[in-house]
C-alpha cells in the first residue's frame, strides 16, 4: 500500500476508503494501483510513500543482513 497525505483546506470524503472522512493533514493508506490518482491531484494530495517503498527498504535491508554460518 502507498500513502498520502491530504492537504486540502477541509475534511474530504473518500468512497473508495469505505466513505472514510479524511481531515487535512491526515495520512492514508491507498491502494498501489490508484497512487497517481490521488498525487495527480496536486492541491489536494501529496505523496508520503510511494508504492512499493517499504518492499525495496526490506529488500535492501535484507540485502546489507550477514548471512549466518551454520
Amino acid at each position: 500500500m502507498a500513502r498520502v497525505r491530504l492537504i486540502g483546506p477541509e475534511p474530504v470524503t473518500v468512497p473508495e476508503l469505505g466513505s472514510r472522512a479524511v481531515q487535512p493533514d491526515e495520512v492514508v493508506e491507498v491502494p498501489n494501483e490508484r497512487f497517481d490518482g490521488y498525487v495527480s491531484q496536486t492541491a489536494t494530495w501529496e505523496s508520503v510513500e510511494e508504492p512499493g517503498a517499504r518492499e525495496a527498504v526490506a529488500r535492501k535491508t535484507a540485502a546489507k543482513s550477514p548471512q549466518k554460518e551454520g
